[in-house]
């Protein structure tokens, strides 16, 4: 475990992200040289060719905000204003004749207004940040209008003067070039830069960015004054240009015009922006021409880029060519991984550090949403190199103790300390920085970047240069060895490349956990990391679990019972909010409160009782030879399966194998590529999801999925709403009760505010709404309670005389007791078909096709 020779692995992809960056850096080039001469072909001057490099720079320092950190700015166009009136100012008033001095204070005066107004406009958030752009650059433009004694009202301010060298409007050209062609170098390494990952990760998930130590206010702040100084540069060079400002470019139209050439352009793409300038530039130029509301066909082109094509020009060049470029077909994601033993937890994740007394204390901490009191005077203390499980019933409020101890919630009242400090209160970056590190119920990653970088982002956390706007990111030796190091570790060895968002359940579940591990945590918490595992992952991730407490303690909330007892050192029950149990796994296990609250029954027991099968003879739906892909990935390969009226059939295989993949295909989000889906005599395949819903499939995706604003009663009507079509058997709100009278008690409540249970429970239950024949579930039983569990498992077991089921669990004893067949996966491709019965009998079989 060295950390030498680990990171080659990456370093060779790396050096092809490299070169390909720095060829599209040099290629810039050629058009700023070819520039004047294009346009002069075509009949424009070299004062346009300036003000295309003006605008393109200008849209460059926008960009930072839109595309990279994820800020939309209504009123970009201040900060060119404020740039082009503070070089008229200042020449003209104390350094007159001069460029260079008022160009320097021009920027200084940029940057210190924009460090102001970013203080203050990025208090708030999405929507609102947006609209507080646009109402400053609506004020600003009144000040400028009516300040006549400095502005010039609106005559403006004239008579700038260029130095006698740069008279020319070639010579200027070619200055103008040369500062675009540094910023854009400067802007080059700074997108490299640990700063400049993290405003791309602030841009995928802000949230987890907090939880990785960042302190995402100050990096939205360095980007949004580095972005308003680089406009403000534009506006200068412009000012000097024309000799000229006036209040124009301060207008909220301006500010329009800068993002719609950053959208046309393609906000995504490093160059994108520029090219959106100059198309905007030879737009109005030759338009005008014939009309003098071209602005209005210019707005109807934006709106047109918006609704077709959203990656800009860049991704229509991306389509046009995609005939000629030989895309390779890969497998799915996690099948190219390589998963060995992982052994003790490397040195290096290890905080200094070792007590004899608890680690981690919460003592009488309560959380109140209104009236409602979630947690109530919970105490515990969480041990050195100990695993501590919390546990309890959905709804007993262990997730919001979690909320609590990482600082996403203020607690109402109590005390948190680690290792003797009260973090309590603190921001999340800076309770992770004091040394908590956490996973999350539902899976918290940067989806849109590589596996790679989701590690990579959270090694560099704990970084002395993670704020660095300069330092080339991927050359720091200690932050690549870590996450090579930190990959191998959590199995995650060998889809370094591919996207967050592609990978299967359970691997998310690994990289979320990897994640928090490369906090270095001096205490870890992990909130149900084993939940959407394959059994064989989960007997690896477990054991990987228990080999960490011993160097990290783990605070650990999951529900896989069996395992939490045999793997735990100490054990504290929760139950409505409050403390049941806490003490010693015996004292958890064999107390009455907590078998009558949580255990119920078993997993054992409610698979060993006999079930009736309701199959009919009838074939419901078959698939014939279907191929699905994601992108370039072939994740579903020449798949059949045939599911008969009133038949239960499991879905298994391990993560990765494409069981949620055949479901999403089945619904129409995932269209199949090749092959037929003939449901009840109609094909399907490549069908819109709303048109598959109307014709009587229900689906129940992994995460629940639920309108969290929303109550049980209107996310039932959503499901019936457009779903009243004769495809099936009629479910109204009276025969739903039936099976889940737990939600006529909770009828009025948002559904936010049901335990996981009940949202799971709602989730079906909207999913049967309407008219439905087929309800495909994944994953119905993750993350619930033993006794919940049972609750569901009988519905479903009465809802097989109504319906057929398609079922995805990695409960497999449950899964196997429910069906009446099975359907194995692997690698995208059906491995075996057979009563499930035969599997439920068989152990040996059962290893055989399940790889366990």
């Amino acid at each position: 475990m060295s950390g030498t020779a680990e990171p080659l692995p990456l370093a060779l992809p790396q050096r092809g992200l490299i070169l390909r960056e720095s060829r599209q850096l040099w290629a810039a080039l050629a058009p700023l040289i070819v520039l004047p001469f294009a346009l002069d072909a075509i009949g424009l001057t070299l004062i346009t060719a300036t003000d295309v490099v003006i605008f393109a720079l200008a849209v460059l320092g926008l960009n930072i905000l839109v595309g990279w950190t994820g800020l939309t700015s209504f009123g970009h166009g201040a900060w060119f204003g404020i740039g082009a009136y503070a070089v008229a100012i200042l020449q003209t008033r104390l350094f007159p004749g001069d460029m260079a001095l008022p160009l320097l204070g021009a920027l200084a005066i940029t940057g210190l207004a924009a460090l102001v107004a970013g203080g203050l406009i990025l208090r708030r958030r999405g929507v609102y940040f947006s609209l507080l752009t646009l109402a400053f650059t609506a004020m600003l433009y009144a000040i400028a209008f009516r300040w006549t004694d400095l502005t010039g009202g609106e005559n403006g301010i004239g008579n700038l003067h260029r130095w006698a060298a740069l008279q020319e409007p070639g010579a200027y050209y070619a200055a103008v070039s040369g500062i675009a062609f540094a910023v854009l170098v400067a802007l080059w390494r700074f997108r490299r830069s640990p700063m400049g990952s993290v405003l791309v990760a602030i841009r995928e998930n802000e949230q987890r960015a907090g939880f990785l130590g960042y302190a995402t206010n100050r990096y939205k702040l360095a980007a949004f004054v580095i972005s308003a100084t680089i406009t403000g540069l534009a506006g200068a060079l412009s000012a000097y240009s024309h000799r000229f400002t006036s209040a124009d470019p301060i207008s909220i139209a301006f500010s329009g015009e800068l993002l719609a050439m950053v959208v046309i352009g393609g906000m995504r793409s490093f160059l994108g922006p520029a090219l959106g300038a100059l198309f905007y530039i030879l737009f109005r130029e030759f338009l005008s021409i014939y009309t003098a509301d071209w602005l209005l066909y210019f707005g109807l082109l934006f709106v047109a880029f918006i609704v077709f094509s959203p990656d800009g020009l860049v991704g229509i060049a991306a389509r046009l060519l995609k005939p000629f470029r030989r895309v390779p077909t890969e497998g799915a994601a996690m099948s190219a991984r390589r998963a060995g033993a992982s052994g003790r937890v490397p040195a290096r994740f290890i905080a200094e550090g070792r007590t004899d007394g608890p680690v981690l204390v919460a003592d009488d901490i309560k959380k109140n949403f209104g009236p409602v009191a979630a947690v109530r005077g919970v105490s515990f203390a969480v041990a050195d190199r100990t695993l501590h499980a919390l546990i309890g019933p959905n709804g007993a409020g262990k997730t919001t103790a979690f909320n609590l101890l990482s600082g996403m919630f203020r607690p109402s009242a109590g005390s948190i300390r680690l290792d003797g400090h009260e973090i309590a209160g603190l921001e999340p970056h800076a309770i992770t920085r004091a040394g908590l590190g956490r996973s999350f119920q539902i899976t918290n990653l940067f989806p849109g970047l590589s596996v790679e970088e989701n590690v990579r982002l959270a090694v560099q956390a704990r970084h002395k240069a993670h704020f660095s706007p300069w330092r080339d990111a991927l050359a720091i030796r200690q932050i690549a060895d870590d996450t090579a190091e930190l990959l191998r570790w959590t199995g995650l060895s060998g889809i370094e490349r591919a996207e967050a968002g592609s990978l299967s359940y359970g691997g998310q579940r690994l990289l979320d956990m990897g994640l928090a591990l490369a906090t270095r945590p001096r205490v870890l918490l992990l909130d149900e990391p084993l939940a959407g595992l394959a059994a064989a992952e989960r007997e690896r991730v477990g054991d990987l679990i228990k080999a960490l407490s011993a160097d990290i303690p783990v605070l650990l909330v999951e529900h896989d019972i069996d395992r939490v007892f045999r793997l735990a050192d100490r054990v504290t029950v929760m139950a409505d909010g409050a403390v049941l149990v806490d003490g010693s796994v015996a004292d958890a296990r064999d107390d009455a409160r907590v078998q009558a609250v949580y255990l119920g029954s078993g997993t054992a027991a409610i698979a060993a009782k006999p079930r009736a099968s309701a199959a009919e003879a009838e074939t419901l739906l078959a698939m014939e030879g279907v191929d699905t892909f994601y992108g370039k990935s072939h994740i579903l390969n020449g798949v059949n399966l045939a599911v008969r009226r009133g038949e239960v059939v499991a879905l298994l295989g391990r993560n990765g194998a494409g069981k949620s993949t055949l479901l999403k295909t089945l619904i129409g989000t995932a269209p199949p590529a090749a092959g037929r889906i003939v449901l009840g005599g109609t094909d399907i395949a490549g069908l819109s999801p709303d048109r598959i819903a109307r014709l009587g499939i229900g689906y129940v995706p992994q995460g629940r999925a639920l309108f969290a604003g929303m109550s049980v009663a209107e996310n039932l009507g959503l499901g019936r709403l457009r779903r009243l079509t004769g495809a099936g058997i009629h479910w109204d709100e009276d025969r739903v009760l039936e099976f889940f009278p737990r939600l006529k008690e909770r009828w009025t409540v948002d559904a936010a505010r049901l335990s996981g249970g009940e949202q799971q429970m709602v989730a079906v239950a909207r999913a049967l709404s309407g008219d439905t024949r087929l309800l495909l579930l994944d994953e119905p039983f993750e993350g619930l309670s033993p006794a919940v569990t049972e609750e569901l498992f009988e519905a479903f077991d009465r809802l097989r005389r109504e319906i057929a089921i398609i079922l995805v669990d990695h409960h497999l004893d449950l899964a196997l007791a429910l069906s009446d067949r099975t359907v194995a996966l692997e690698r995208g491709s059906v491995q075996w078909t057979g009563e499930s019965r035969l599997l439920r009998e068989d152990q040996e079989l059962r290893r055989k096709v399940l790889w366990l």
